[in-house]
């Protein structure tokens, strides 16, 4: 055994000699993905030099990583191997590489986690502890037969699990695909194009303009904001696309406000209480409490009632990496709203549907994003997500749309929770097969 090669950042080189790295072993196969490289001397690359049949060991990582292994395979570009980690140079008359490496896999988690030594938040291993890991040795010919039948269990399966992925792929991008045409106005006839199929022509149509003139109406009679109402700017069509018949074009800051929320101090956190939403909280567009949410004292929700969230709520991620990030509130449960994230307050809930306002603001959300990636500090103001231009349909089609949504959606959840379903079940396949290729009954069951 031998712990790898470290040397100072001035030794790496876009030129040099590929370095494996901890990154660089997932589930038992290389990942050639982001290869760090460095110039050495020849007697350096025969000292850490991989070569075919060598396990490579993770002796630093967190715990449930550390330990992680695999075999060295042939046809692989020279390449030396970073400190975190160890060589072992295999007796190849007693042991097959890929029958230890599998065997890692299949108990190396369970073992290393148990004997591993904390240190500052990582978890190290070594060479004598890999040295006691337990390995169950079949004669050799045996080993290479069991090998082969886990790789063809697992080509098989691996093929499934594909095949799962595009199913959730494809689920995502029809999730898209249906909010884009909501938003569009190709999802459900519009009500122009009802009203002109039915028979009687007594019942009036409400236009997007005229639906916006009523919320602007309504939002200045009953203005009780600070200082004197002023007009919300309306958008600049001049380069929009056209809108469906009864359509218009507005802004967020006609028909809701962005309200951010508040800066409440880190040394007032509980560990029970009311939570308080953060960034980290809005979690694949929903607002969910998990294990790092924090908590602000009971009492505080009484004194900060104008940042309480209610069932329903809107919320969007307005600095960091994830600027854009939208979620809904669907639970009716009691929450603060932390300042990084803006809260869209519909002027007039009466006058606007909720539901498809969120749909405008995934819309939103998938730009914002964009723009914001790559950015040293990305962040967005309220004051710029309610100039952003916006489609406004009749309100009784905003109606149909959300209800044409809801059905469509309902659908695509229901195959996502199969699909995810199945790919938790190939996870405790593979542990099956592994299991049983060290307890001798893989062969047996063929």
């Amino acid at each position: 055994m031998k712990n790898g090669i470290y040397k100072p950042a001035s030794a790496y080189a876009d030129d040099g000699l590929a370095c494996l790295r901890m990154y660089n072993i997932d589930d038992g196969k290389i990942a050639w993905r982001d290869i760090k490289r460095m110039r050495l001397e020849e007697a350096e690359v025969r000292e850490y030099e991989l070569l075919p049949g060598d396990l490579l060991v993770n002796r630093v990582n967190s715990r449930e990583l550390v330990g992680k292994a695999v075999a060295i395979p042939s046809g692989l570009e020279r390449c030396v191997f970073e400190s975190k980690n160890i060589r072992v140079r295999l007796r190849r008359d007693l042991v097959s590489p890929e029958f230890a490496s599998y065997r890692l896999l299949a108990a190396g988690s369970r073992y290393f986690t148990q004997n591993a030594q904390q240190v500052v938040g990582m978890a190290s291993i070594s060479q004598p502890q890999v040295s006691r890991f337990p390995l169950p040795l079949p004669p050799l010919p045996e080993q290479r037969r069991i090998v082969a039948e886990i790789e063809k269990q697992f080509t098989r399966l691996e093929a499934g699990v594909a095949a799962l992925r595009r199913a959730q792929a494809n689920l995502k991008r029809y999730r898209a695909a249906v909010l884009k045409a909501a938003c569009e106005g190709q999802l459900v006839p519009t009500e122009a194009e009802l009203h002109r199929q039915r028979k009687t022509k007594s019942a009036q149509l409400e236009t997007g303009a005229e639906l916006l003139t009523r919320i602007l109406d309504d939002r200045r009679k009953h203005w009780s904001g600070r200082g004197q109402y002023k007009e919300p700017a309306p958008p600049d069509t001049a380069n929009l696309p056209p809108l469906p018949e009864g359509w218009t074009w507005a802004t967020f800051g006609q028909f809701c406000r962005v309200q951010g929320g508040f800066a409440f101090k880190s040394a007032d956190y509980v560990k029970e209480g009311i939570p308080l939403v953060r960034i980290s909280n809005l979690v694949n567009g929903r607002v969910q409490v998990a294990e790092d949410t924090v908590f602000l004292p009971s009492s505080f929700a009484e004194a900060n009632r104008e940042f309480q969230l209610r069932k329903g709520d809107v919320l969007i991620a307005m600095s960091g990496a994830t600027t854009g990030k939208m979620a809904t509130m669907e639970d009716d449960l009691p929450a603060l709203l932390n300042q990084r994230v803006g809260r869209f307050v519909l002027s007039s809930a009466e006058l606007s549907n909720s539901k498809f306002i969120s749909f405008l603001v995934q819309q939103i959300s998938a730009k914002i994003l964009k723009d914001a990636y790559g950015a040293a500090q990305p962040n967005i103001s309220a004051g710029e997500i309610e100039e952003m231009p916006v489609p406004l349909p009749p309100l009784a089609e905003q109606t149909r749309i959300v209800a044409e949504v809801e059905r469509r959606l309902s659908v695509v959840e229901e195959l996502e929770s199969v699909v995810s379903a199945n790919l938790q079940r190939a996870t405790r396949l593979r542990q099956s097969i592994l299991q049983k290729a060290f307890t001798g009954e893989l062969l047996q069951h063929k």
